[in-house]
C-alpha cells in the first residue's frame, strides 16, 4: 500500500519497495496520467537508450560488410528511367 506524505508545500507517494521491484520501476523517470478515480504512473521510456553501447559493439568488418552489401544493391547505371543518360 502507497501513502501520502507532506514534501514541502506539495504532498508525494511512498511506495514501498517490493511494489517498486515487482514494476520494475528503480531508477526511472515517470509521467503521471488523471484516470477514472485515480492515477496512472507509468516510466518514461528513453526511445534511444542504449544505441550508443550498441553501435560502439559493431566491429569495423561488420560495418563494412554491410556497407558493400548496401552498395551491390544500388543501380549505378547512367540511364535514367526515360531513356537518357547522364553526362559526366
Amino acid at each position: 500500500m502507497a501513502h501520502l506524505i507532506k514534501i514541502g508545500n506539495s504532498q508525494g507517494i511512498r511506495i514501498p519497495q517490493p511494489l517498486i521491484k515487482q514494476a520494475n520501476l528503480q531508477d526511472q523517470e515517470f509521467e503521471i496520467h488523471v484516470v477514472d478515480n485515480g492515477l496512472l504512473i507509468t516510466p518514461i521510456k528513453k526511445i534511444r537508450q542504449g544505441w550508443e553501447e550498441q553501435f560502439k559493439s559493431i566491429s569495423a568488418a561488420q560495418i563494412e560488410r554491410d556497407f558493400n552489401g548496401t552498395q551491390n544493391n544500388l543501380d549505378h547505371s547512367s540511364e535514367l528511367p526515360t531513356g537518357e543518360t547522364w553526362e559526366w
